[in-house]
């Protein structure tokens, strides 16, 4: 059985917009749209919040999100994710951007389908 993971990039540091996670849409931080609809996803066995800053693991954990810290200094958000995938064993990981609030979580479910479906080993 093949285990998948979401990891959510956040970074507090981004040029054009600083602390843009954590800016308020409809009441929420940003980032907790984008969690709540990735946790919606069937058969994904995690949904992380990779970022490099306490403020958003603080945030995140307050509603519940896994988080895992990685070094700010990574240029990209696919960094990120390397970064986690190098400590937490999955066959597959799902990037998706914190700042997507309005990903359709039958899209993130596809992409899970079809990560299941393939020769992930």
């Amino acid at each position: 059985m093949s285990k998948t993971a979401i990891v959510i990039p956040a970074r507090w540091a981004s040029t054009r917009l600083p602390a843009k996670p954590l800016l308020p849409l409809a009441g929420k931080p940003l980032v907790r749209h984008v969690w709540e609809r990735c946790s919606k996803v069937r058969g994904v066995d995690a949904v992380i919040i990779a970022t490099d800053d306490m403020r958003i693991a603080e945030a995140a954990f307050e509603f519940g999100a896994e988080v895992a810290m990685t070094s700010p200094r990574h240029p990209s958000g696919t960094d990120r994710i390397a970064e986690v995938a190098a400590r937490v064993q999955a066959d597959g990981y799902i990037n998706i951007q914190g700042d997507e609030p309005l990903m359709d979580p039958a899209v993130i479910n596809a992409v899970a389908e079809a990560l299941r479906d393939s020769d992930m080993s």
